[in-house]
C-alpha cells in the first residue's frame, strides 16, 4: 500500500519533517517516491512553517494512496491557509 506521510530530518532537538509518498513497508525515513511537500514545527514567526502540493497530494489520493492520520490534519490546515 502506498502512503502520504512525515519522514523525519534536522537534528537532534530540532525537527524537519518532509511530507512524502511511500510504500507503507518501507522505513520512516527511508526511501519514498515522492515528496510533496515540508512541515517545520519550529519555524519562526514569519518564517513558511508549512508547504504542501495540493495537486500531487489530490493526485495520490485518486490513485489510492492513504494519508496518515497528521499529514491529513496538516493538509486541511494548508487547505485553510490558502483559502485565507
Amino acid at each position: 500500500m502506498v502512503v502520504i506521510r512525515l519522514a523525519r530530518g534536522g537534528s537532534k532537538k530540532r525537527p524537519f519533517y518532509n511530507i512524502v509518498v511511500a510504500d507503507s513497508r518501507e522505513r520512516r525515513d527511508g526511501r519514498f517516491i515522492e515528496r510533496l511537500g515540508f512541515y517545520n514545527p519550529m519555524a519562526k514567526e514569519g518564517v513558511e512553517g508549512l508547504r504542501v502540493a495540493q495537486d500531487r497530494v489530490t493526485h495520490w489520493g485518486g490513485v489510492g494512496a492513504q494519508l496518515s492520520d497528521t499529514v491529513k490534519r496538516l493538509v486541511g490546515e494548508a487547505k485553510a491557509k490558502a483559502a485565507a
